[in-house]
């Protein structure tokens, strides 16, 4: 079912990464529309779109038994072409990602090898492996493209890395099984999730030490995904066990108000104009579309048969 939502400022294309179907789906969130289906071959997850909006980068994990060769890699979709163009070997198991702001490096968690690999996107080689904490995941990088955070379930940490020297230069702490990870616009300080500890914590980057946590749900939501708006004032924050995104004040990172969406919420988006937030929810095969003025969910999907992350497309 699509709930209708009131007339308002345009709504986004968004591109939701479907693990279990092995495909990405390009979604108008106006209409509730498939654009295109995209077969991966592969367990597609952690998805993130181009500053540009010409492409679309997905992690694929290679989820079939005994097979000689891996399709772990990062698929490149050209959104004109609507289909991959290239998959780029980037370390084993590949869950998150991100790209530098002018689109040269992308940085992977590799969370069967406690890894994370810098791809050089022009030429599509891995520049750097590096050894962070077990089982990383959430990946995120600064604003300046100088630091790189990846956090680690198993470890309980998030590494630093210097990403023109292509070095880890620290880890901090966090509570257990951090998952999601997101700078806020100024790229001073970053914001952790973690889903046994069921909270939200506030890293300094530059003392690498955390500085703020808030419980969330009462400590009972098993948040994942993080996403900052554009303008810094907000950090929203998906609670896969709770059905709920929490909105979060980044001045005193207090909860301000909390959304109520499908059913195991993990990724999330704001879209580049800071209107909508988009999460994908699961359990109910469908993503979640907030108006990030009046925090109400306006309008619920279908998508696929397990979607995981989200991207809205500039």
């Amino acid at each position: 079912m699509v709930l209708a939502a009131a007339p308002c400022a345009a709504q986004p294309v968004v591109a939701v990464s479907d693990e279990v179907g092995h495909d990405v789906r390009l979604v108008d969130a106006r209409t509730g529309a498939t654009i295109a289906t995209i077969p991966t071959g592969a367990r597609a997850r952690g998805v993130r779109a181009s500053r540009d909006g010409k492409r679309v980068y997905v992690a694929l994990s290679d989820d079939r038994p005994n097979v000689e060769t891996s399709a772990d890699a990062i698929a490149v979709i050209d959104l004109a072409s609507r289909r991959i163009v290239e998959r780029l070997p980037v370390g084993t198991d590949p869950e998150q990602f991100a790209v530098t702001s002018d689109d040269r490096w992308l940085v992977a968690s590799n969370e069967d090898a406690g890894a994370a690999s810098v791809l050089a996107l022009a030429d599509g080689k891995v520049a750097a492996s590096l050894v962070v904490g077990i089982e990383p995941e959430g990946v995120a990088v600064s604003p300046d493209d100088r630091w790189a955070l990846v956090t680690a379930e198993t470890s309980n940490s998030i590494s630093i890395i210097d990403l023109p020297a292509r070095r880890v230069v620290g880890a901090v702490l966090v509570d257990p099984r951090p998952r999601g990870v997101a700078f806020s616009a100024d790229g001073k300080r970053a914001y952790v999730t973690a889903e046994i500890g069921g909270t939200l914590s506030e890293v300094d980057v530059r003392k690498r030490a955390v500085v703020r946590t808030v419980s969330l749900e009462g400590g009972a939501g098993k948040p994942v995904g993080v996403a900052v708006s554009p303008d810094g004032k907000r950090v929203w924050v998906a609670n896969g066990a709770a059905d709920v995104v929490s909105v979060i004040d980044a001045r005193t990172l207090r909860p301000i108000g909390r959304v109520s969406v499908g059913r195991r919420p993990w990724g999330i988006a704001v879209s580049p104009d800071g209107r909508w937030v988009v999460t994908a929810n699961g359990l109910s095969d469908t993503i979640s579309l907030i108006d990030a003025t009046t925090l109400r969910m306006v309008r619920t999907i279908p998508v696929g048969h397990r979607p995981w992350g989200v991207a809205v497309i500039p």
